[in-house]
């Protein structure tokens, strides 16, 4: 599939370069909402659906707030679903996700190139075919077209993130199953966003009862934001992926390689240019990242860790089919396909098998040594949070917290 063919933002090119600020975020929008829902209109979600989602949610609530002791609202009222189709799942993630991704397109931007000689959008568009007149010195109003083309990382920033960030959102929108299918904290509110096509589609390629999918979402989304509701972790772990975001090295001179293979004129060369973030990036993690990482890490799997401890006890107890739905879960994150790994890559979070194990082997180990008791105090304050070492070594964290 071509993720620009058909997109009315190419009709012209010279607003795509309009500078609105690091990302050009109506480009971003559209090609999300495109690529979520495959180029095709998506039917809205049955009355129905949403009605049995929301019965769902109470049940799982009560049980979750019994296991855990969290509150499982933020606004002291009950959760609500907010049952979507793929197209605005991905509209909504954009704006949820916004201060992320401009955290990192700042630093991404940092690797632009100077503007010589006064270029603009108005004269990248020229030169792109928007009215240039062949006349002209240099092709572009007297603008020297070499110039331009070694800055075009500085004017076409804000139009090439916004591509990257429509592409992986509307990925994302595909196979997302509720709002936390990435442990990113979103805007406060108590309203849980499910997408009902992809549990539907996740329900039949694996033979499961819709029904049990639907409650499991409910538990996940739940528990999740149960924790991430709880303000000192929140506060945590948006420091730590905003500090990651903001921390790269990007080369110019891996755009700049790129940007001389595209042609305007064929809607092939861009998806060839833009199709595959990673090495159009051309971004390094930088040292300072490689500090932070360890810490973003060791938070994030004992959050993971912790929920899949949670839906476990409280999935196997009301779920039917948990056994065969919670194999069909572990096969899903095993099989995330690169397009899955490069967004979890940007934002320093890596949500293999193996950290999911990390978590789970944590979660476990307090259990063992200090009873469902001991596993309270994790989300007491910022102090209980589990260092790095911690997460390997249980015993240690007992110690530190006193008990």
């Amino acid at each position: 599939m071509n993720p620009f063919e058909g997109m009315p933002i190419f009709g012209d090119l010279a607003k795509m370069f309009q500078n609105q600020g690091p990302v050009n975020w109506e480009i971003a929008r559209q090609i999300g909402i495109y690529m979520a829902a495959e180029g095709r209109a998506e039917s809205n979600v049955e009355p129905l659906e949403r009605i049995r989602l929301e019965e769902l949610a109470r049940v799982a609530e009560l049980h979750i707030a019994e296991k855990t002791g969290l509150a499982t609202s933020i606004t002291g009222r009950s959760v609500s679903i907010r049952a979507t189709t793929r197209a605005e799942w991905a509209a909504l993630a954009l704006e949820a996700y916004r201060p992320l991704f401009e955290r990192l397109a700042e630093s991404l931007g940092r690797g632009s190139l100077s503007a010589p000689g006064g270029a603009d959008a108005a004269d990248l568009g020229r030169l792109l075919g928007q009215g240039a007149d062949p006349g002209d010195e240099g092709g572009a109003g007297g603008v020297d077209p070499e110039a331009l083309l070694g800055n075009m990382m500085q004017v076409m920033a804000p139009a090439i993130l916004g591509m990257q960030l429509g592409l992986m959102v509307g990925h994302l929108a595909r196979k997302a199953l509720g709002p936390y299918d990435l442990p990113i904290p979103r805007p406060a509110s108590d309203e849980l966003v499910i997408v009902p096509a992809n549990l539907e589609q996740f329900a039949a390629d694996w033979s499961l009862p819709p029904d049990d999918v639907r409650l499991w979402v409910c538990l996940d989304a739940i528990t999740h934001h149960a924790v991430l509701g709880r303000p000192h972790v929140r506060a945590r772990l948006e420091s730590l992926l905003n500090e990651y975001a903001g921390g790269f090295q990007p080369d110019p001179d891996a755009m700049s390689g790129r940007l001389e293979r595209l042609d305007p004129s064929n809607q092939s060369s861009w998806e060839d240019v833009f199709g595959d973030p990673e090495a159009l990036l051309g971004s390094m993690e930088s040292p300072r990242q490689r500090e932070i990482k360890p810490e973003l890490e060791a938070l994030t799997v004992t959050i993971e860790g912790y929920v899949d401890w949670v839906l476990d006890d409280v999935g196997g107890r009301l779920i039917g089919s948990y056994g065969p739905l919670s194999e069909a879960l572990r096969r899903r994150r095993v099989e995330a396909n690169s397009g899955d790994r490069f967004v979890e890559r940007l934002f320093g979070l890596e949500l293999s098998q193996r950290q999911y194990d990390r978590g789970q082997a944590f979660v476990r180990g307090v259990v063992e040594r200090a009873g469902e008791a001991g596993l309270v105090r994790l989300w007491h304050s910022e102090r209980e949070l589990p260092t790095p070492p911690e997460v390997d070594a249980p015993g240690l964290w007992l110690a530190r917290i006193d008990l």
